[in-house]
């Protein structure tokens, strides 16, 4: 992907949740929600604090993040739908 994204923002790639409940019931796209767990794919270079210091993001490429329900911008790069947020909107980083 040739794609950088500014200052301190975040690309991220949605994660799909389950087709199926844990009773075998399929679920149907509309019924689905919008997953909140992503992968990142890419970090800008950092915020600017009020100094002009850059600041580094704590994310970085192959992190497994949580983010609020209705955050970051829906894009499509490459055949690929990604969002785009601020380092802000993302809650926590998954262990592994």
């Amino acid at each position: 992907m040739k794609f950088r994204p500014l200052h301190d923002r975040v690309v991220v790639k949605r994660i799909e949740g389950e087709e199926k409940t844990k009773g075998g019931i399929i679920i149907p796209d509309t019924a689905k929600e919008k997953p909140q767990e992503g992968q990142v794919v890419a970090v800008g270079p950092g915020a600017r604090d009020d100094s002009g210091k850059l600041v580094a993001l704590d994310v970085k490429a192959g992190d497994r993040v949580l983010f609020g329900k209705w955050s970051g911008t829906e894009v499509k790069l490459d055949g690929q739908d990604l969002l785009i947020m601020k380092e802000s909107d993302i809650m926590g980083v998954l262990g592994k």
